[in-house]
C-alpha cells in the first residue's frame, strides 16, 4: 500500500527532513507515527500527499509510483489518501452538510451523489444529528470530525491523520481516535502523525518512531517512548 525507499528529504546542507528512510504499511494497517518536535514527522505527512517532493529515494502508494509525480495528478492521488489535519479548515459560513457536500462538489460530483455520500459519511462519523449546523455550533472534537467526513467523501483507500487532537481535551480526543479505529475497522489503512503519547499507549498499535529524519524504532505493538 504505501512504499518508501532510501527517502531523503533536503532542505539544506544543514537541515534534513528525512535521512534514507525505508517502512511498508500494508493495506488496513493502522500505523502512529511518532517522534520529538523536528523528527521528520511532518516531511513525511507531506511526501505522502505529494506536498513536497522527496531529494532522493522513491515513494510507491497503492502501486503508483509518485516520486515524480505530475502536478495535474495531484488531486488523484489525493482522492486515494484522505487527509486530517490539527486546523480544520471549516468554512464558517456553511453548515456541515455543506462542509462535507463542498469536497464533492468541486471534484464535479453530480447533486444525486451528493446527497447519496454526505449522510453516509456523516454517519460514520457521528454527526448526522448536526448535519444542519454550522461550526461555531459544534465543539472542538465535533468539528474535527467533520474534517474527517470531509476526508472520507472519495472512499480513500488511506487516512493520513496530521495531529488530529492537538487542539483537543481528554473527551474530544477519545471521540476522534474512535472515529479513526471505526474507519480503520472498515478496511480503510490509517495512518496516525501524533506526539500524544496517551493515544498512542491505548491503541497498541504498529508505532514507527523518528528522530533526526530516520526511523529508529518499528513495533507492531509499540508504545510510544520518545522523552518530551
Amino acid at each position: 500500500m504505501i512504499d518508501l525507499k532510501n527517502i531523503s528529504k533536503i532542505y539544506s546542507s544543514d537541515v534534513h527532513g528525512l535521512r534514507d528512510v525505508n517502512l511498508s504499511i500494508d493495506p488496513g494497517e493502522f500505523v502512529c507515527i511518532v517522534g520529538a518536535s523536528g523528527a521528520g514527522k511532518t516531511t513525511l505527512a507531506k511526501l505522502l500527499i505529494a506536498e513536497e517532493r522527496p531529494t532522493r529515494g522513491r515513494i510507491n502508494i497503492g502501486g503508483w509510483d509518485i516520486t515524480h509525480i505530475k502536478k495535474r495528478d495531484i488531486p488523484y492521488l489525493r482522492r486515494q489518501i484522505g487527509v486530517v489535519f490539527q486546523d480544520f479548515k471549516l468554512l464558517k459560513q456553511k453548515t456541515v452538510w455543506e462542509n462535507v457536500a463542498f469536497a464533492l462538489e468541486v471534484s464535479g460530483e453530480t447533486n444525486r451523489r451528493i446527497r447519496e455520500i454526505v449522510p453516509h459519511v456523516l454517519k460514520v462519523v457521528g454527526l448526522e444529528q448536526k448535519a444542519h449546523r454550522f461550526p461555531h455550533q459544534i465543539s472542538g472534537g465535533e468539528q474535527q470530525r467533520v474534517v474527517i467526513a470531509r476526508a472520507l467523501v472519495h472512499r480513500p483507500k488511506i487516512l493520513l491523520a496530521d495531529e488530529p487532537t492537538g487542539n483537543l481535551d481528554t473527551i474530544n480526543t477519545a471521540d476522534v481516535i474512535q472515529v479513526l479505529k471505526k474507519i480503520n475497522d472498515f478496511g480503510s489503512t490509517v495512518v496516525l502523525v501524533t506526539h500524544n503519547r496517551e493515544v498512542v499507549n491505548e491503541l497498541r498499535s504498529r508505532v514507527i518512531t523518528l528522530a533526526d529524519g530516520r526511523v529508529i524504532s518499528d513495533k507492531k505493538h509499540g508504545k510510544y517512548l520518545i522523552q518530551s
